[in-house]
């Protein structure tokens, strides 16, 4: 007895599939005995294969909400060190005329940048990822699954991450920005 694991039909163009899927699935049940078996059109494979790339994607999401939150609260600490090792330099800055929408500014600047610097290993990472799935999915002989990334996309992730780093940033920045100038030359 030989096992079987896999029959793949081809219909001709005039035929209705889901009848001839239903024909296929009688004929099996009579001669077999038993529903071990499945029978799968196009539009049912196309189904699964969406679902599990719907799960994936809600899973990939996840993790990426996940790195987002544990980013933006890096890039607070960071900045909140950052105000606290700079306290005396603030102090300076602020006698000689700087106003608080300057110092707000710096650190505001410098959260931008870890954001955009975080999002460009990111942007990086994600299309290493990507074509590398997309090359071993081709080699597995699912060619629908090449990944091409548009420049757009990496513009909006980049942006994204921007945003992001200058809004955990904002309350370390108005921090510093509310340091008065004598408090601050005080610090240690």
């Amino acid at each position: 007895q030989t096992d079987v694991s896999f029959i793949e039909l081809n219909v001709k163009d005039n035929l209705d599939i889901t009848k001839v899927a239903k024909k296929v699935e009688d004929r099996l049940e009579k001669s077999r005995d038993n529903e071990e078996f499945q029978v799968l059109t196009p539009e049912q494979t196309l189904e699964m294969f969406g679902t599990i790339l719907g799960i994936i994607q809600i899973v990939l999401g996840g993790i990426a909400a996940i790195s987002i939150v544990v980013g933006a609260i890096g890039i607070m600490n960071s900045l909140y060190t950052s105000v606290l090792e700079r306290t005396k330099e603030i102090g300076i800055m602020k006698s000689i005329g700087a106003k608080r929408i300057n110092i707000l500014s710096i650190f505001l600047l410098e959260a931008g940048l870890i954001g955009f610097i975080g999002g460009l290993f990111g942007v990086i990472l994600g299309i290493v990822i990507s074509k590398t799935v997309g090359i071993i999915a081709l080699q597995a002989g699912f060619g629908l699954l090449l990944i091409n990334v548009s420049p757009l996309l990496v513009l909006m992730g980049l942006f994204f991450a921007v945003v992001i780093g200058m809004v955990s940033g904002f309350f370390p920045a108005l921090q510093a920005a509310n340091l008065t100038p004598i408090k601050a030359l005080r610090a240690k």
